[in-house]
């Protein structure tokens, strides 16, 4: 896919002098920067062979007690799409950014596991990950997974449950550890970007009114406009594999 370039030059005058401080940095990241790997959206991948079904037959513990082999066999797929699209420019300067600045935090909505592909550390993942498993029962038991897999649901080799993707379905709630990295992360802050997130999804949208209220400069990068774009400091309209190269390089400029 070709991608869209800016200019460090194209920046805004204020966050171009906001980044020449070396600000304590806060990334949130949705949908939108996978999207630009070739990754649809939940909603988006809702299309062939899985039309027909609706996000509460895949994406639900009841939906898992109730056929476990369909939403195993739906997340497998989506690991696919992940593995043949990789980190795309948004994810690689995300890890860049965190080189270039002493202070640099990842939240992210997505459970792709791209950011960490791409190289970025300490990633705050506020639902999950796909390429993590852990025990559908009360054991404990976690792993990673490398492969898009295939075959039966796999089980617990600690306690003979099954095994299900180690992310958040609708009706649960979200990872504690993740939600209380996301708050550290705003306390630390002194800069807030905002790339290809809808920001109408809780409590992960709540993330930059909590940087408004306090008086943080907030920046969104996003081709469309969503509630935050008339309040933020700067909006940078277009892909974030366009904008964040270009905040990177002012960033390591500085």
């Amino acid at each position: 896919m070709a991608e869209a370039t800016a200019s460090p030059n194209d920046l805004p005058d204020g966050l171009a002098a906001c980044l020449a401080a070396g600000p304590s940095t806060l990334v949130l990241t949705g949908a939108g920067v996978s999207a630009e790997s070739g990754i649809p959206t939940f909603r988006e991948a809702q299309t062939g062979l899985w039309a027909r079904f609706s996000p509460a037959d895949l994406a639900t513990p009841e939906a898992f007690a109730d056929n476990p082999q369909r939403v195993w066999d739906w997340y497998r797929w989506r690991r696919g799409l992940i593995r043949d699209g990789g980190p795309n420019a948004a994810h690689r300067a995300v890890a860049d950014l965190q080189a270039a600045l002493a202070d640099c935090r990842v939240v992210t909505q997505n459970v792709d596991g791209l950011h960490q592909a791409a190289g970025a550390a300490g990633v705050a993942e506020l639902h999950g990950n796909l390429w993590r498993e852990r025990c559908a029962g009360d054991c404990g038991f976690q792993r990673e997974a490398d492969a898009v897999g295939d075959g039966p649901p796999p089980e617990c080799p600690d306690c003979g449950a099954l095994l299900r993707p180690d992310v958040v379905w609708f009706g649960e709630t979200l990872p504690m550890a993740a939600l209380e990295a996301a708050e550290r992360a705003l306390a630390a802050a002194d800069l807030v970007l905002v790339a290809g997130t809808s920001n109408l999804v809780y409590p992960a949208a709540a993330i930059p009114e909590q940087a408004l209220a306090a008086g943080l400069d907030v920046v969104e990068i996003n081709p469309d406009t969503t509630p935050l774009s008339t309040r933020a400091a700067h909006r940078l309209a277009g892909p974030a594999s366009a904008w964040l190269p270009a905040i990177a390089a002012a960033a390591r400029a500085a």
